[in-house]
């Protein structure tokens, strides 16, 4: 599925001019001779080569062996080696949700309310990370399990600054002023928008996108996070202004080049070509990081992109959208417990910034060590944000996130009113109760 995180680090790599990248100071662990640390994990081919040189410096420093299985069917695998009693130290998973579901059946070690608060205190919106990996176990008691390690960031808008600095235009700082812009670009008889909702048989994924950046920004993450679990129904009122605020932007034919009928079948692997055309046929994309592998050869670096951003009027902060992988501890030892400690050291983050691939909240993690420009820009994206939320559909039941939500979406792109989208997914999700 596109909307998890292992499309964000081949696509960044294209991106941008290289910043020299330099190690931060030296890593020093306790003596692990003779210890042994496995790992599963999901990254592979160029991901798991930068995951091995996280690994060897931490080998470097404490002495210890670390054995790592990465695959894409990663998670499929830690469930079936959590549930037979044959788990590795460290399993890494994709997103909170089957994370969660590890902890309530006592799958996971809790890391301690001192690792929770290094979180709050050392990760930008650090009390959102801590609440993400945060989950009940089984006696239904909650516990801090997942160290959030290699996350991206989707709250972003991409454009061609030639495009913007031929016709004047400006880089929006509030949501008021991106709808302002919206207007101007319509006005003076250009497109402002590229839309593409076409995925095969995910069809529908990047509208839920945007409803969950639009929830973030009229809403406060209390709200979001009943949302994401049902406990505010899907058909709430609020929820109905979030879908309608997207709609505001992509139910208009003067605001989507094709008009708001293309919306829900042009794929969203075509939608941004539209930036590079001459004259553009429109003037922003709305997506997340791993975009620009489906721009026009050669043309990625001709795009930027910004903060997507709030609503100043609305008070509500800097609401950052996106995914990460979680690190967790199935199998306790010393060396288990050492290497989650190693992961709060800038090192360890500094190494995979340096090669590529890879953004952090990590606030002692220096920014210049990232490989591109664009990565800083979004690392510092990230550091700018006062919440963090994950992708939403991803948190809900797959015959929601990954079935009426997407269909939803495509059926209130095509037309039909947000209220009645809403009862419909609404009614599926009460339909799994």
């Amino acid at each position: 599925m596109f909307k998890k995180t292992a499309m964000a680090g081949a696509a960044t790599l294209a991106l941008a001019a290289s910043v020299a990248p330099a190690m931060a100071a030296d890593y020093k662990g306790p003596d692990l001779k003779g210890e042994v640390v496995t790992v599963t994990c999901p990254w592979t081919g160029a991901e798991e080569g930068m995951f091995k040189k996280v690994i060897a410096n931490f080998e470097k420093a404490t002495g210890a062996t670390v054995k790592h299985s990465c695959s894409q069917s990663s998670e499929q695998q830690i469930v079936i080696d959590i549930k037979a009693g044959s788990p590795s130290n460290i399993s890494v998973f994709p997103q909170p949700g089957l994370a969660a579901n590890m902890a309530a059946i006592g799958g996971l070690t809790p890391l301690g309310n001192k690792s929770r608060d290094w979180v709050k205190a050392n990760y930008a919106a650090g009390s959102s990370w801590a609440d993400l990996g945060t989950y009940k176990d089984k006696a239904g008691k909650e516990a801090f399990y997942g160290f959030f390690y290699n996350v991206n960031v989707k709250s972003l808008v991409w454009y061609i600054p030639e495009n913007f600095k031929e016709k004047g235009y400006k880089v929006p700082k509030s949501m008021e002023e991106l709808q302002d812009l919206t207007k101007k670009i319509a006005a003076d008889g250009g497109k402002p928008w590229c839309i593409g909702l076409g995925s095969d048989a995910a069809t529908g994924w990047p509208a839920t996108d945007w409803v969950e950046d639009m929830m973030l920004r009229t809403q406060s993450p209390t709200v979001y996070d009943e949302w994401t679990s049902n406990k505010m129904k899907f058909n709430d009122k609020r929820v109905v202004e979030a879908i309608e605020a997207y709609g505001w932007f992509a139910r208009n034919d003067a605001y989507v080049d094709g008009g708001a009928k293309a919306v829900a079948t042009v794929s969203f692997k075509d939608s941004p070509k539209g930036m590079f055309g001459s004259p553009p046929k429109c003037y922003m994309h709305r997506q997340a990081s791993f975009i620009p592998a489906f721009f026009p050869e050669g043309k990625a670096d001709d795009a930027d992109f910004f903060y997507f951003p709030s609503y100043a009027g609305k008070k509500l902060g800097n609401p950052v959208l996106g995914g990460g992988t979680i690190m967790t501890i199935t199998k306790d030892s010393k060396g288990a417990k050492a290497f989650m400690e190693y992961l709060q050291h800038p090192q360890a983050h500094e190494i995979w910034m340096a090669e590529g691939g890879f953004l952090t909240p990590h606030k002692g993690a220096d920014l210049a060590k990232y490989k591109t420009k664009a990565l800083r820009k979004q690392g510092e994206i990230l550091q700018g944000a006062t919440t963090f939320r994950f992708d939403g559909s991803d948190l809900m039941p797959g015959a929601v996130g990954a079935g009426s939500f997407w269909k939803g979406m495509v059926d209130y792109s095509g037309g039909k009113s947000a209220q009645a989208v809403a009862d419909d997914i609404q009614k599926s999700w009460e339909a799994l109760k």
